[in-house]
């Protein structure tokens, strides 16, 4: 996983970028799963809900929107074989702060909006998360109200 993340993130001449160093990488690589984890949850991968990840990937990096799509896929690899979100939410509850936990539920919530519809899969699957973040009731209610 590393080797494709180094991959990624580096530049034309094979140097990893400098203001990415791995802890970065790995943050970024578990979020963007959890974003395609909720994505995915209700079986259809809406183009909006990909356009949502795809934004919140560049704004966390210096991809360019052109390699965006190729993260994505490698990030959509490792979510297949993962067996559990434990995979993912223990490297954001290891990095994160709470207020960062809440952003990023936020981001799952915008995702799950972002068909103009929250099936009743997203909404669980984003109160799991909230729950392996080690957030609260009123968290999880905030970033849902904050994201619509």
């Amino acid at each position: 996983m590393l080797g494709k993340l180094k991959k990624i993130f580096s530049t034309e001449n094979g140097e990893v970028q400098k203001d990415e160093d791995e802890s970065t990488k790995d943050l970024v690589f578990a979020s963007t799963a959890l974003l395609l984890e909720i994505a995915r949850s209700d079986k259809e991968v809406d183009d909006a809900e990909m356009t949502t990840i795809c934004d919140a990937v560049v704004n966390a990096t210096n991809l360019k929107v052109a390699d965006v799509r190729e993260f994505i896929d490698e990030v959509n690899e490792s979510v297949d074989e993962s067996i559990s979100l434990y995979d993912f939410t223990s490297e954001v509850n290891e990095k994160f702060s709470r207020e960062k936990k809440c952003e990023l539920v936020q981001l799952l919530w915008k995702v799950a909006y972002a068909d103009g519809r929250v099936d009743k899969y997203e909404e669980h699957y984003i109160r799991k998360i909230s729950d392996l973040l080690n957030l609260t009731h009123g968290d999880f209610i905030k970033a849902k109200i904050d994201a619509r």
